[in-house]
């Protein structure tokens, strides 16, 4: 049987990658210590040498769009391209190609389906930097087999906070029940406060410091139910315009579980948002 070795959540900033190989005066003052930070967070899923990754990120509006938004979709292709124009103008994030993990796909879906959840599918599913950039910071590499699995989200009508977490309790008992006699790491990437396009958007700090300070202590300690009992869809709107990218956090903890404390916890202030880095090992080992 597979033997989930890694439970990984972050966030996903686009300009990890222009930062950290930026040099000279063209080297952000910041860097230096965000490229400390991340080279300790990618240790933490290293050690557990996985084999395959399932990664758990949402579509920018890149490939989905108001004619065709599916609420969860698993990419079950060979190959996937990545990223979009937009983002290597935008960031400077390069072109990928990552492979898929076809089997893991193919029982992702159809047991998640046996499960209750209407998941969506893809073949031909290009990724964006919600799955990049945790291959540029946890796996630069890029050398192991991925099975994307993207949620919505963006685009109302949203699943509730709590179906978040209950599919991420499902993607765990589906991973420990995959027949297949390999390393697994899920690993998923979302938003604390984060406000896109309104005044919020520079400040001195992420937009709502206080939903961030709770919001490290819900992850950090699995307390999921005291998080669903403060966390609605309206709620979200409060800490910043696009702050519902925390339901995929809250994906994770329903992947990791009611009250598992994580075993790797840090946070990086880069003045308009707070970077968060957390990581959980289910066996309680890390060999």
């Amino acid at each position: 049987m597979a033997e989930l070795v890694a439970v990984v959540a972050s966030t996903h900033h686009p300009f990890y990658y222009r930062a950290s190989t930026s040099t000279g005066e063209e080297r952000p003052p910041f860097a230096d210590e965000w490229v400390r930070k991340v080279e300790a967070f990618r240790e933490t899923l290293t050690r557990a040498r996985p084999d395959v990754l399932v990664m758990v990120g949402s579509d920018h509006f890149h490939q989905f769009w108001l004619d065709n938004m599916p609420q969860f979709l698993i990419g079950k292709a060979p190959f996937y391209d990545a990223n979009f124009y937009n983002e290597e103008r935008e960031f400077g994030l390069p072109r990928l190609l990552l492979k898929g993990h076809e089997d893991l796909s193919a029982h992702l879906l159809r047991e998640g389906l046996d499960a209750g959840f209407d998941l969506a599918f893809s073949n031909e599913l290009r990724i964006d930097h919600s799955i990049t950039c945790p291959i540029i910071t946890l796996r630069p590499q890029n050398d192991l087999p991925i099975v994307p699995v993207y949620t919505n989200i963006f685009a109302p009508p949203l699943p509730r906070p709590k179906r978040f977490v209950q599919l991420g309790r499902t993607i765990r008992e589906l991973v420990d029940s995959w027949p297949g006699d390999q390393r697994v790491a899920v690993i998923g990437t979302g938003h604390l406060s984060l406000e896109l396009g309104g005044p919020r958007q520079f400040g001195p700090h992420g937009p709502d410091p206080e939903f961030d300070r709770k919001a490290v202590e819900w992850i950090s300690s699995g307390d999921i139910e005291g998080c669903l009992s403060e966390v609605t869809l309206d709620s979200l709107w409060e800490p910043g315009n696009a702050t519902h990218g925390f339901m995929d956090f809250m994906l994770m903890m329903g992947v990791a579980g009611e009250g598992r404390k994580a075993d790797y916890v840090d946070t990086y202030d880069l003045f308009h948002t707070m970077e968060a880095y957390f990581t959980w090992y289910p066996s309680g080992g890390r060999s």
